[in-house]
């Protein structure tokens, strides 16, 4: 077995590991939010600065989160036109669920196990731009669908983009290597160790998330929103990598990029703004095995 393969067994044994300690009652999927917030909050920022304070900053790497950003932008005017026909809170659900990526649980703990830091600089670059998509735009969409006055709160949208360790640590680590400065040295040594938990937490985390389970009156709006995703998504992404002369990392983190799962982010808006919950994460869930086995054929292959 070479090694992306025996990455992805071992990812895949590790998500099904987390699956099988819920369905035998030694975890809850309620664990798997604490896990979530201590990914999102410790092991992530731990290796965005790792990462982002010793990175050489080029072109290509400033590309990354515009393309990122405005994709997700692209996305959201389609989807509101796919789902122009479906009522008012129909539509504010199904069209959030669409411009979104899940980068830091999904996508950090196969690249760094494949690719290592130079992979992650590139994909921590797509999460910049990812999360002015997850945390403001998709907010705007559900909040404004979510009630027949379409008031949204620009004061609810500034505190979560500003309460997100892991996008302040973006900017903060990357306005750092702009401007030639440097991390004291004792903290790159603890966040290296802290770091190093990221991945087996996070494939955890996905474990727990996982259900099997769904209405089949999903299956209408599901297949539209999976259609959307991926067809446009991998067609965009074929096209960045075959006639965009940049380096290959930056080819790979387009190609994977954009077909990755959507944002666990987008659970907690369906609850907040009531929204059906059950739907959101049934999308989730599926988005997560259709990426998954997307992505160990792309970087298998291509």
């Amino acid at each position: 077995m070479n090694t992306i393969n025996s990455q992805f067994v071992m990812s895949l044994s590790i998500i099904l590991l987390g699956y099988f300690l819920k369905k035998v009652n030694i975890l809850k999927e309620s664990d798997g939010e604490v896990i979530s917030r201590l990914i999102f909050n410790v092991t992530l920022p731990s290796i965005v600065i790792n990462v982002f304070s010793t990175m050489t900053i080029d072109k290509s790497l400033l590309l990354v989160p515009v393309i990122s950003f405005v994709f997700g932008l692209i996305m959201a005017a389609v989807a509101l036109i796919v789902f122009k026909g479906e009522s008012r809170r129909e539509k504010g659900m199904l069209t959030m669920l669409v411009p979104s990526f899940n980068v830091g649980l999904f996508a950090y703990p196969i690249v760094e196990s494949i690719w290592g830091r130079s992979g992650l600089k590139y994909f921590g670059m797509f999460d910049m731009g990812n999360s002015f998509i997850v945390f403001a735009v998709c907010y705007i969409i559900a909040s404004i669908y979510s009630s027949s006055k379409g008031e949204v709160s620009y004061k609810n949208i500034f505190a979560k983009t500003m309460h997100s360790i892991p996008f302040l640590t973006y900017i903060i680590t990357l306005a750092i290597n702009l401007l030639g400065l440097s991390i004291p040295k004792p903290i790159i040594q603890i966040t290296g160790i802290l770091s190093k938990a990221n991945m087996p937490l996070a494939l955890l985390a996905l474990g727990l998330y996982l259900s099997f389970s769904f209405k089949k009156t999903y299956l209408k709006n599901m297949a539209k929103i999976i259609a959307l995703r991926y067809i446009i998504g991998f067609g965009v992404g074929i096209l960045i990598y075959n006639l965009v002369p940049l380096d290959p990392m930056f080819k790979k983190t387009m190609l994977i990029g954009l077909i990755l799962p959507i944002s666990f982010t987008v659970i907690p808006y369906s609850v907040e703004f009531d929204y059906d919950t059950r739907f959101v994460g049934t999308v989730n869930n599926l988005t997560i095995i259709i990426s998954f086995i997307l992505m160990w054929a792309i970087i298998a292959f291509v």
